[in-house]
């Protein structure tokens, strides 16, 4: 425990575990601040962030303004005196006047080694760009985006089979630690912030649903990739007679054919080819049935090779 009176801003689960370790740490953190209840699901009912609800478990005050930069919103900010201010995935650009509130102003965490990957969606990036090691940077927070000087690095491998999912979820712990030695260098005065090396940036833009259609006459390898950082959401995606076929689990092969052309589909799962080499489906599900590993999906719908996957508009 810092003594230090602390705003944490952040919105989805990833999130959780870093407001969690605050108050497990019986840091004084004197409200939340998040995005505003959003309707989600087939029923548009309203649910709160995630950390809204671990925050409201723990008694801790919310705040929920549509836009952070607001005057008012600001204000509210400036009347809880906060001596640092913690943001983790909060999903608004903080405006100068509320970085410049607390006295140690604002750390974010942020998901990647900086100052690659600086954007909105740096977990899934690392690993559609073939990345072999990621990590968590904890940054003093400037008007940039993720521009601002780096305070400590958290380095971690990607697993070869690794996919956004499992990463999210070891990130957010690392995260977590990441923060709370942060801010006990801080408090000691032993913090040495580095400048970002702006020659080395890459950027992370945010992901839509369409970045998950899979094309087919790239390289094997790459397309796994993508599979990978794109699962489970937007989720990876072809066609199989007009039908959306979604795709999850996949090797590289060394097949060759037309790309999209289904080479093989058996017990060892269904090879495609690409553009360069062929990837093997192992685990797949077709619009309105569930999540299956090839072998159990063949059973239920048979793929004979020549079979092209691709243009939904172009039923094979």
């Amino acid at each position: 425990m810092t003594g230090l009176r602390i705003v944490f801003m952040g919105t989805p689960e990833f999130a959780c575990p870093t407001l969690q370790k605050l108050i497990d740490r019986g840091e004084n953190v004197v409200a939340v601040v998040t995005q505003p209840d959003r309707p989600k699901g087939r029923g548009q009912q309203m649910l709160p962030p995630p950390v809204k609800q671990l925050a409201e478990r723990h008694g801790i005050p919310v705040q929920q303004p549509v836009k952070v930069r607001t005057p008012d919103a600001v204000e509210e900010i400036r009347a809880l005196a906060p001596d640092l201010i913690v943001v983790v995935a909060f999903g608004q650009i903080l405006p100068k006047a509320l970085l410049e509130i607390p006295r140690y102003g604002c750390i974010n965490v942020h998901a990647s080694l900086l100052p690659r990957w600086r954007g909105a969606a740096p977990l899934n990036w690392c690993i559609i760009a073939g990345d072999t090691e990621t990590g968590v940077t904890t940054m003093q927070m400037d008007v940039g985006l993720d521009t601002g000087d780096m305070l400590l690095k958290k380095i971690t491998p990607i697993g070869r089979d690794e996919d956004a999912s499992s990463l999210h979820d070891r990130l957010c712990g690392i995260g977590a630690e990441a923060l709370a030695e942060t801010i006990d260098l801080l408090v000691a005065g032993r913090l040495v912030p580095e400048k970002q090396d702006d020659a080395l940036t890459t950027y992370a833009s945010m992901l839509k649903k369409e970045d998950g259609l899979i094309d087919w006459s790239g390289d094997a390898i790459a397309i796994r990739n993508r599979i990978r950082g794109l699962t489970p959401w937007p989720g990876a995606y072809t066609h199989l007679n007009g039908k959306t076929l979604k795709v999850f689990r996949t090797r590289a092969g060394s097949g060759t054919g037309s790309p999209g052309t289904v080479l093989q589909a058996g017990k060892n799962g269904i090879e495609v080819a690409c553009g360069s080499g062929s990837l093997w489906i192992d685990e797949l599900q077709l619009e309105g049935k569930k999540r299956l590993a090839a072998a159990e999906f063949l059973a239920g719908c048979r793929i004979e090779p020549g079979t092209t996957l691709g243009d939904k508009d172009v039923p094979q």
